[in-house]
């Protein structure tokens, strides 16, 4: 007896809770990237579009990126794993040698080629890192696992990756590798010994950089007590404040938000939160963080599922992006609250910022390739076993 088609089951669609969320985040992005910097876009560029337009091209790329990574089978991103280590170190490296890297901000962070900026390094960085801290933690398991050297020798190219993102100055996006880097290698097996032997150095060096940079000391005081001097180093804090406190339970309504006429700076990049709570209150401000809390449980759901199924790499990496989603949002979300200190993170999938929703929409392509192959997995398994009953 032939062995009769699965039927039914679902296990070839796509994760459509993972999708729909994707969709949504994006669609509000667009919009409030339009509300938000309407007003600045007509004075300085004479078009009030200005920024939406330039986020609603980077997020067709972005979505032609996720399509090819949904496409490219996860062992060749496994395979490359070395590789991309070493181009991300080289792109570090260029957009710090003059003629390269363009200042912004008293920031060099963008590679600029020919006059043409053609993105913030810090983004494909990241992904690519995370790839081979993913690699390394499936090739030498072991090695992690028994001794502090093997834990230890990834941490070199993560550690030199950091230096180079501080040298910019990019110390959000310095911090956030350091925490996706940690987190994978210790859901490899890193012994906790191994973990706190090296991360409590790291955590002082950054509170030494911090203690004795002037900038970030101004940031520090400017975050511990904003009204203490609100018209100078906590302005842009209390703006954000004032923001949130004028939306109270269901916001003005679109386009309502005073702050974001020239008193918020940022208002469409890290800011934009504020502007959300402020057009669409409490109410809204709390769908958005569900909306979050939805596409980091998605993740982690894939990467357990992978694990359950041994495909230790899909696993690291689908864990690895929800930590760096989780991570990222609650950093923003937590600047915008006066929580933390500023750190120049966007809101991943909302906030302006061409660079980061191109390389978080192709991350998201690569998370949705690994549950396309979990599926995969599972429907053919299926299949063997509905084989055997029919004989």
């Amino acid at each position: 007896m032939s062995a009769a088609p699965v039927t039914g089951t679902g296990q070839n669609r796509p994760d459509m809770v993972l999708l729909g969320v994707v969709g949504i985040l994006l669609a509000i992005g667009l919009l409030m990237v339009a509300s938000a910097s309407i007003a600045l876009g007509d004075r300085q560029h004479g078009n009030a579009f200005y920024f939406f337009e330039r986020q609603i091209l980077a997020a067709m790329m972005g979505l032609a990126a996720a399509w090819c990574m949904a496409k490219i089978p996860t062992r060749v991103w496994q395979r490359l794993g070395p590789w991309l280590a070493g181009a991300a170190i080289l792109l570090l490296v260029m957009v710090l040698v003059p003629g390269l890297g363009r200042t912004a901000n008293g920031s060099t962070r963008w590679l600029n080629i020919a006059g043409i900026n053609i993105m913030q390094v810090s983004e494909p960085v990241r992904l690519m890192l995370l790839i081979y801290v993913a690699d390394y933690a499936v090739r030498r398991n072991q090695e992690i696992r028994s001794s502090f050297l093997g834990f230890f020798k990834p941490l070199v190219i993560v550690g030199g990756a950091a230096g180079l993102l501080l040298a910019q100055p990019d110390f959000g996006s310095a911090v956030l590798l350091i925490g996706i880097s940690f987190t994978v290698l210790f859901l490899a097996g890193a012994r906790l010994r191994d973990v706190s032997l090296t991360l409590g150095p790291v955590v002082l060096a950054f509170a030494l950089l911090a203690k004795f940079s002037p900038y970030r000391m101004k940031r520090l005081t400017g975050f511990w007590d904003p009204w203490a001097d609100p018209y100078g180093d906590g302005f842009q804090l209390t703006q954000s404040l004032i923001a949130i406190g004028s939306g109270e339970w269901t916001g003005l309504g679109l386009g309502g938000s005073v702050q974001k006429l020239f008193y918020l700076p940022e208002a469409h990049t890290d800011f934009i939160f504020a502007v959300i709570a402020e057009e669409f209150g409490l109410i809204g401000s709390l769908a958005m963080i569900l909306l979050y809390v939805l596409l980091i449980w998605r993740a982690f759901v894939i990467a357990r599922t992978a694990a359950g199924r041994e495909q230790f790499f899909h696993a690291y990496v689908a864990f690895g992006l929800g930590v760096w989603l989780a991570l990222q949002a609650a950093i923003n979300l937590g600047v915008n609250m006066g929580v933390l200190p500023t750190k120049g993170l966007t809101l991943p999938l909302v906030s302006y910022g061409r660079s980061s929703l191109l390389v978080t929409l192709a991350a998201l392509g690569l998370l949705l390739r690994i549950d396309l192959e979990n599926r995969g997995i599972a429907s053919a398994t299926r299949r063997r076993v509905n084989g055997r009953v029919a004989q």
